[in-house]
């Protein structure tokens, strides 16, 4: 894996959980990395302070990314620091609850997709002339495993929102490409850490998951984190478009 020393990367939703652990790895590989937030303050700034002590950068962002407001304040962030964006991480997403298309009202339809598809789309139409700028960048979109399988009852929309997230990967990936800027997408299946799954799943769900995982074992937030971080890496490489599954086997597209 090609080393990230010196490059800029800029991780949403990476305060806690996966974006937490994302941050982390990219940082180990010598990235200077711009953590985004939207509550988690503290998280944040504990873990910039962790951050540069490996002798990296880090600084710390807030935003509601669910609007054109939210994003324009982070856009306007990441271009007065740098110059240019080597890897956009777009991480910030969540259930928000579980219900079914009957028990949902419109109100509650906009919420989950404008925090897990309109942020993916309005942030990464914002970075485009940072990215483009590096020459060789890289986006990683952090889909799931509800995109493929459509989700345990109750996720209908944040599973649309997710299975959207891989066309959008696709479709990106095509009209990027002539800038050099690749775009690919990880899948996680259940991964245990962070505060979604701890908020949105019961533990008997977990268990019954777990049993039917080949691996026998649910997966962790570094793991994921280390997908993002090979396909963040692979900067004038041939990997653009796909998807990678991290689900211990459940599924395979």
């Amino acid at each position: 894996m090609n080393s990230l020393k010196n490059k800029n990367a800029l991780v949403t939703g990476g305060a806690s959980g996966i974006g937490k652990a994302i941050a982390r790895e990219l940082a180990g590989l010598g990235a200077n990395v711009i953590i985004h937030y939207h509550h988690s303050k503290d998280s944040a700034e504990a873990l910039a302070t962790e951050i540069r002590a490996l002798g990296v950068d880090a600084d710390i962002v807030q935003a509601d990314l669910s609007t054109e407001t939210g994003v324009g304040a982070l856009a306007a962030y990441v271009a007065k620091k740098w110059n240019n964006l080597d890897v956009l991480v777009n991480n910030a997403g969540d259930l928000v609850a579980r219900r079914t298309l009957e028990a949902m009202d419109m109100d509650f339809y906009r919420k989950v997709m404008s925090i897990n598809l309109d942020s993916n789309v309005l942030v990464t139409r914002a970075m485009i002339p940072l990215l483009r700028k590096s020459g060789t960048s890289s986006i990683v979109n952090l889909a799931s495993l509800a995109g493929r399988k459509g989700g345990h009852a109750g996720s209908i929309i944040y599973s649309t929102a997710k299975g959207a997230i891989l066309t959008l990967t696709r479709s990106l990936s095509s009209e990027l490409a002539p800038y050099g800027i690749r775009v690919n997408a990880v899948a996680p299946g259940l991964i245990l850490g962070s505060a979604f799954h701890a908020t949105h799943t019961t533990e008997e769900s977990k268990q019954a998951t777990i049993r039917d995982i080949p691996l026998h074992r649910a997966g962790t937030c570094e793991d994921v984190a280390r997908a993002v971080a090979f396909l963040a890496s692979e900067y004038d490489g041939f990997i653009t478009g796909a998807t990678l599954d991290i689900n211990g086997g459940i599924y395979m597209a």
